[in-house]
């Protein structure tokens, strides 16, 4: 089988695809998380009250959100804990959260999933897994392969030497625009 440069690009694309698409998926939406977040989705919540202690710093114990935990059933579930101003966050097992106001005590127990394939695309494009980090950059050099030969295809009228460079200028220009306006 002879290698050319057509067959080159065609076969590295055809290989990676599902993760160009993936990938493509995952960064608009990561592009967008304060408006839509599918790695997680609430399919139930309810409105609690979380007994606030007379001491503050018994709040910030894992002993005492443990107790508290109970009346839910969560006691075992409970994963952790944060508490950023006035707002404090109860993680437990399965992805439910517990949001409440240190103050009020008001709170709110959501039950969350993952949107069924694109919460799972953004799990690859967020993964720290070394395995997978190998595996993204082995992509990256053939998205540079598909890049290099795709520019290379071409003869005639149509190609990078023609008019593929202007269009490749014109497409570097917004990034560095980007990176020089807002550093």
């Amino acid at each position: 089988m002879k290698v050319t440069n057509r067959s080159l690009h065609r076969d590295v694309a055809y290989f990676y695809i599902g993760l160009i698409i993936a990938f493509s998926f995952s960064g608009i939406i990561l592009n967008h998380r304060q408006d839509w977040y599918p790695m997680d989705y609430s399919y139930e919540s309810k409105e609690v009250q979380l007994a606030i202690p007379t001491e503050a710093a018994e709040l910030d114990s894992e002993t005492y959100l443990r107790k508290a935990s109970e009346k839910w059933e969560l006691s075992d579930a409970y994963d952790g804990h944060r508490i950023r101003g006035n707002e404090l966050r109860v993680f437990y097992k399965d992805n439910i959260i517990l949001d409440a106001n240190i103050e009020t005590g008001a709170a709110v127990l959501e039950y969350k999933r993952k949107v069924p394939l694109l919460g799972h695309t953004m799990t690859l494009h967020k993964s720290t897994n070394n395995f997978w980090i190998w595996y993204s950059d082995i992509f990256g050099v053939a998205m540079l392969t598909i890049a290099v030969t795709g520019m290379l295809i071409t003869k005639g009228s149509n190609s990078f030497k023609k008019r593929g460079w202007k269009l490749a200028l014109a497409g570097l220009i917004f990034p560095l625009l980007f990176l020089i306006l807002f550093p």
